[in-house]
């Protein structure tokens, strides 16, 4: 086996169905020889047990290390990350009942959280009177109930935020992410790294 090489591109963050954590679970894997590019992806790089907790950090160093006493002579280039957060979840915890639950809660919690925000920032600055003012200037008499600024201003306001979101139910407007969603991947990219510099500095790290 001199002179193969085998590429590993490691995930920052991997999720696992199964105790039994492969080298394919958290890293795609590479290599001109088939028979070592299989063997390598079988190999298998930790097992959880009942007492630990679902959530470990492993180095690829060792995960180099793993594969290069598995297959000798052949060569690791890493060309992703430098350590990879192992996450396992039991896909069966939330199903049924709890899981429609959970979600109308955070549904309902979503809405009404934010109807209740929109009312009182409208609230604060007083934005009746301030229709009222305008529609007088622009007319020259008081508006006699509402008017088409408090109608087009609630049109505006619906299409605003269902371009925010890019989504009419569960049809995307644009194939662009919105800023939701681009925050949502930089929040976890930043707490995929402080747990695992949080477990390097524990000593937890499954490394070399």
């Amino acid at each position: 086996m001199a002179g193969i090489v085998l590429y590993l591109k490691a995930e920052q963050n991997a999720e696992v169905m199964n105790e039994h954590v492969c080298v394919k679970d958290i890293a795609s894997v590479y290599c001109s020889d088939k028979t070592v590019c299989a063997k390598a992806k079988a190999l298998k790089i930790h097992q959880f047990s009942e007492k630990e907790k679902k959530r470990k950090v492993i180095s690829i160093l060792k995960v180099i290390e793993l594969i290069e006493n598995a297959c000798p002579g052949v060569s690791v280039e890493s060309l992703g990350e430098n350590a990879t957060l192992i996450e396992l979840v039991n896909v069966n915890r939330h199903k049924g009942f709890m899981q429609w639950a959970k979600m109308v809660f955070v549904a309902a919690i979503s809405f009404f959280g934010t109807g209740f925000t929109i009312m009182a920032f409208h609230n604060d600055i007083s934005i009746n009177k301030i229709f009222s003012r305008v529609y007088e200037m622009v007319m020259g008499y008081p508006a006699d109930g509402y008017s088409i600024l408090e109608v087009s201003y609630s049109i505006g306001l619906a299409a605003g935020i269902i371009l925010f979101f890019n989504h009419i139910g569960g049809r995307r407007i644009t194939k662009d992410p919105t800023p939701i969603e681009v925050e949502m991947r930089v929040y976890e990219t930043d707490v995929n790294k402080a747990l695992i510099e949080t477990a390097d500095r524990e000593g937890k790290t499954i490394d070399v």
